[in-house]
């Protein structure tokens, strides 16, 4: 043992002096532990999985959109603005423009995705040596290898760009330099890699896992991830077009002189993003989480969903909203009130401590909270209201004001809109009320039993219970916004330090069935003329705009309805200009801090547009008679905002550029 020690660390020093020695990511002295334990590791399949799902958990976290992991979350976006600390909400530090490649602030995907991929090619390449493990398992842990490859090969496609892709490779760690230079493939190359990737996995794994693996992807959450890839590669900003040439029109490979990304538009993207779509759909495994309707003579006439408007169709879900409740149908799933095993809607997801501890950002100083995660005013009015009415065509008809209160005490499917909340507040449609905490909300926080910390209702002007004046011992500690992220949080959940306060267990969905359905949508509305497409696993669909625009309806009404809002409209479908405005809408809210947004700016080439806007809110700094005023936010955080083409993608670390000559920084960096 001692003498192999030795031979490894000379087999080092030697590849350090050579000045071109290995990436980090193909580092082998990380892994020379495992090296040693490889003859017990592939011995038994309990060691065996136990390596492949160790290997799982050094995966960044995709549920830690707020902070503290290598992802850049909400607050890279313009859902979330936030006084804290970049250094807890790492997107932040990206708007600020305190990222470069000597500083990725946190979020390097790049690596520990290489050292998964490093691990799984050690497990494909030794699998062969268990002894006691069946065909079946054999190809079952096969397929999941191949998914986690190609999981993780997908991250750092969708946050650094191309990737290099090392197929079955290990790298020896007793070549020459020259072994170890790797370059970058194109984006396409590393999609098609991604995408046979995934395909392999689904062959292999099972289409349901027991509920003591929750967590474990599926053959859906690989036919999934793929439909979010091809989608993702069809957007404009990576399929030619003006996007593509101003993000990418100068960038080429050193080594050959081939564009990253590709300058030339192919609308068969578009079809095969929409083949991967429908391939999910008629798996007919999956549908949209729902609550039953709750009628009058349930007896409890606060828990009673309210009747739809007359342009909602009434018939039952999914062709209309009759039989649901569409608030609880969607608060739900968020919050920690529907287990896993019952949402049908979940493709892929896990429980997220990440989730549930971020929850502490929006409740209130006096119960224990920070005021942190505020949601901008754009968010705010992007909302419509309960009928399907954008607020500027509300405010033609006189149905929306900012100016007034509410008289009436609403109860609805559990909850409640005060009397005296602002009438810009009231008759919202239900994600709203799902997901934002606004002035005069009511917050119920009832496993605290004392009443001075539950069922409060909190302020935001200077003075009230939450107002700015409150954040004595840390300025950061108010909601700058007058607005607060509540999607994630449960009728019980409190943070006040005793008298009971707990928090419900969150799960996160990685990818859920309404991402699909209004992908598909996406992607057919987009094509301009026929398209034949046979998929891996064998379906062939024919697709056009003009030949599946009634599917296209069904299934994106199918989340218009779930929401309790109007189908489609003849104007919304009569163009694809039109269409793909209200796909851009529906994404928006209905992904709301889910980690989607990110991404979806970036493929769509709108980046500079939507990160450019000013951010609004009220004037919190105003007592309780001039709050209700537009405001721009007067601080640093705000004033120092950046944003650039550059940022589309995240850089790739310097040094790892700097050891290899055929590695290609990102554009800009």
């Amino acid at each position: 043992m001692n003498s192999l020690r030795k031979y490894f660390w000379l087999v080092l020093t030697v590849m350090v002096f050579t000045a071109t020695s290995c990436e980090d990511f193909l580092d082998v002295d990380e892994y020379f532990d495992d090296t040693l334990k490889f003859d017990s590791i592939f011995e038994t399949k309990a060691n065996t999985e136990r390596y492949l799902w160790g290997a799982a958990g050094e995966l960044p976290d995709e549920s830690a959109i707020f902070g503290n992991d290598v992802m850049p979350g909400e607050t890279g976006t313009d859902e979330i603005f936030t006084l804290m600390t970049e250094d807890l909400f790492h997107g932040k530090a990206l708007t600020l423009g305190l990222v470069n490649p000597s500083n990725l602030r946190g979020m390097n995907v790049w690596n520990p995705c290489y050292k998964v991929i490093r691990k799984v090619n050690t497990v494909l390449q030794n699998i062969d040596r268990c002894k006691d493990m069946s065909s079946l398992e054999r190809s079952e842990l096969i397929g999941y290898a191949h998914f986690l490859r190609g999981y993780a090969y997908y991250m750092i496609l969708f946050t650094n760009g191309p990737a290099v892709i090392m197929g079955d490779d290990i790298m020896d760690n007793n070549r020459d330099a020259a072994y170890y230079e790797k370059g970058r493939a194109t984006f396409d190359e590393t999609v098609e890699y991604i995408c046979d990737e995934l395909e392999t996995a689904a062959k292999f794994i099972p289409e349901d896992v027991p509920i003591v693996n929750f967590g474990r992807p599926t053959k859906g959450a690989a036919y999934a991830m793929i439909a979010r890839v091809r989608l993702h590669a069809a957007s404009p900003a990576f399929n030619g077009g003006a996007a593509a040439r101003r993000y990418f029109g100068e960038w080429k490979r050193s080594s050959d002189g081939e564009y990253y990304v590709s300058q030339k538009y192919d609308e068969g993207k578009w079809a095969l993003a929409a083949a991967a779509c429908k391939r999910v759909i008629d798996m007919k495994r999956y549908q949209l989480h729902t609550f039953e309707k709750v009628t009058s003579e349930s007896g409890d006439q606060t828990a009673v969903t309210p009747e739809l408007p007359d342009n909602v169709s009434h018939e039952d879900f999914p062709l209309g909203a009759g039989n649901i409740d569409p608030l609880r149908s969607y608060a739900n799933m968020f919050n920690g009130t529907t287990y896993p095993v019952q949402n049908k809607e979940l493709i892929w997801g896990k429980y997220s401590s990440s989730i549930r501890d971020f929850t502490q950002q929006s409740f209130p100083i006096f119960m224990n909270g920070f005021n942190g995660t505020c949601v901008p005013q754009k968010v705010i009015d992007e909302y419509r209201m309960v009928d399907g009415k954008t607020i500027e065509e509300a405010r033609l008809a006189g149905e929306y004001s900012e100016t007034g209160v509410s008289r009436v005490l609403k109860y609805f499917s559990g909850y409640r809109v005060l009397r005296g909340t602002n009438n810009m507040y009231v008759n919202r449609e239900v994600r709203f009320y799902a997901c934002i905490g606004y002035n005069g909300c009511y917050w119920p926080g009832t496993s605290c039993s004392n009443q001075n910390f539950s069922q409060q209702t909190i302020y935001y002007y200077n003075g009230a219970n939450a107002g700015s004046d409150k954040a004595i011992q840390e300025p950061r500690n108010r909601c700058i916004t007058g607005y607060i992220l509540k999607k994630y949080i449960h009728p019980e959940d409190n943070w006040y330090n005793g008298d009971g306060s707990t928090r419900t267990n969150k799960v996160f969905p990685i990818i859920r069935y309404a991402e699909i359905l209004l992908s598909y949508a996406e992607a057919i509305n987009h094509l301009t003329t026929s398209h034949n497409v046979t998929l891996p696993s064998g379906q062939s669909y024919t697709l056009s705009r003009d030949g599946n625009m009634d599917d296209l309806v069904y299934q994106f009404n199918q989340v218009r309805f779930r929401s309790g809002q109007p189908g489609l409209t003849a104007d919304e479908i009569a163009s694809e200009v039109s269409l793909d405005a209200t796909i851009k809408h529906e994404r928006f809210i209905e992904f709301m801090a889910e980690g989607r947004r990110f991404f979806d700016v970036r493929r769509w080439g709108i980046l500079e547009e939507v990160e450019s806007e000013p951010i609004t809110g009220m004037n919190v700094e105003a007592d309780a008679a001039n709050y209700y005023v537009r405001t721009i936010i007067n601080h640093s955080d705000y004033r120092n905002r950046v944003c650039d083409k550059k940022m589309v993608l995240l850089p790739l670390e310097r040094n790892e550029v700097r050891k290899s000559k055929l590695l290609d920084q990102n554009p800009g960096w």
